[in-house]
């Protein structure tokens, strides 16, 4: 059972927190043949998330990840792909508590010494299919754990429990107020949940679903309990799949980078633009040539800015665009997430119709095609600025196109000239 090593970091010269995410499910009750934590939310796998919010949080040193021995090898495609640093991939066992024994291996086993990573004072055990867990919660339960000896995250119950007789009828239903869903994460004291791992019988390791009950059980630790957030649930199902792409959606939706040039035309329209959006999303906006190095758009791309908008008055400059593309993908803003590019064409010419040749649309989507490649989806918005009067009215469809490409992040519209 030897640990396969991911991409590490440098570290503290002490590692207090570390934190051990069983990922070895097979995904039974989601149905097909992917497990859960290799499912592709957004293009990425689920565990990726989890692993990323724990990665994010500077005094978490060490990420174990435990999962079946037919799963490691994609396990580290995934942290190589994503970048993730300070994570340790571990073979898992044929059940829950088991791949979490392993899990805690790597920090006491002698059997891992050419691995043996520096002993934590506490360690944090979460799923790695609740991908939305923050640090806030985390700290509660270290804090709690360091006092305590062990924590755990509850939630309330949502429907009441009930127990049936030997029939099949009713038995008895247990009073709601009194109880509590345990959640993750929970933390403990390393010494405290290893030696109650160590003392664990057999049955406990291959049955037992609880952490904290293994603490209480055989090391008399009772765990200190901490209300969690709505955000600690757990994908098991298909339709959680589809419930954590809207949330990833939504928060990559907060922020939209409107860039123009400083022509007048385009100023006019970037300013109406911005005051449209600035109702339904954060808006920010610059004008700047996207020829010069503008350190105002580089602390936007050091930002959680996933959205961006072009406004320029050259049809189909395409190759605006690829200077922007160039600059996203150096940023590594596209390693974790889809960036949406909307580019936004001006039509300030006099003639009443509008045309465009099939020879240049092609070339617009076969651009975005490989674009998309990048991870950067590209999408065109053409505004005719002809009647002065009208413009009002076509901005307003045109943020309304906008708010709407942004939210769905469509892979199957890039390339498309939608018109305001």
């Amino acid at each position: 059972m030897e640990p396969s090593p991911g991409s590490r970091d440098a570290r503290p010269a002490v590692a207090p927190v570390a934190a051990v995410l069983p990922a070895g499910g097979s995904g039974e009750r989601l149905g097909g043949a992917t497990p859960k934590q290799f499912c592709a939310v957004q293009g990425r796998p689920l565990v990726s998330y989890t692993v990323r919010a724990m990665e994010r949080i500077s005094w978490i040193a060490d990420i174990i990840v435990v999962v079946s021995p037919e799963n490691i090898e994609i396990m580290k495609s995934i942290i190589e792909r994503y970048g993730h640093k300070r994570v340790t991939i571990v073979k898992g066992g044929i059940t829950r508590h088991r791949s979490i024994f392993n899990g805690l291996k790597v920090f006491a086993e002698n059997e891992f010494s050419n691995h043996l990573l520096q002993k934590p004072e506490v360690v944090i055990i979460h799923d790695a299919v609740r991908p939305f867990v923050e640090e806030d919660i985390l700290s509660k339960v270290v804090m709690a754990a360091k006092e305590h000896g062990a924590a755990g995250a509850i939630r309330p119950l949502v429907s009441t429990v009930i127990a049936s007789a030997a029939d099949g009828c009713l038995d008895h239903s247990l009073e709601r107020a009194r109880y509590r869903a345990s959640e993750m994460p929970q933390a403990f004291l390393f010494d405290i949940i290893y030696e109650a791992y160590r003392q664990c019988t057999d049955y406990d390791l291959d049955y037992g679903t609880e952490c904290l009950h293994l603490a209480l059980k055989y090391c008399k630790t009772n765990a200190k309990l901490v209300e969690g957030t709505a955000d600690l649930w757990k994908v098991t199902y298909k339709r959680d799949l589809y419930a954590a792409e809207s949330i990833i959606k939504d928060n990559l939706s907060q922020q939209v980078c409107v860039i123009t040039d400083v022509k007048e035309a385009v100023a006019q329209v970037g300013f109406l633009l911005h005051e449209c959006l600035k109702n339904q999303i954060k808006v920010e906006a610059i004008s700047i040539s996207l020829s010069k190095n503008d350190s105002h758009l580089q602390n936007i791309f050091s930002g959680q800015c996933y959205n961006f908008v072009c406004v320029k008055d050259k049809k189909y400059a395409i190759q605006e665009t690829q200077q922007l593309v160039d600059m996203l993908e150096k940023s590594n803003i596209p390693l974790l997430h889809p960036v949406v590019l909307i580019s936004v064409h001006l039509d300030i010419s006099e003639n009443i119709s509008f045309s465009i040749g099939m020879e240049e649309l092609t070339r617009i989507k076969k651009f975005a095609r490989e674009v998309k490649k990048k991870n950067i989806l590209v999408y065109g918005l053409l505004i005719q600025y002809k009647d002065h009067l009208l413009l009002q009215e076509t901005v307003n469809s045109a943020a309304a196109l906008i708010v709407a490409l942004i939210r769905d992040r469509n892979p199957e519209l890039i390339g498309q000239l939608l018109v305001a």
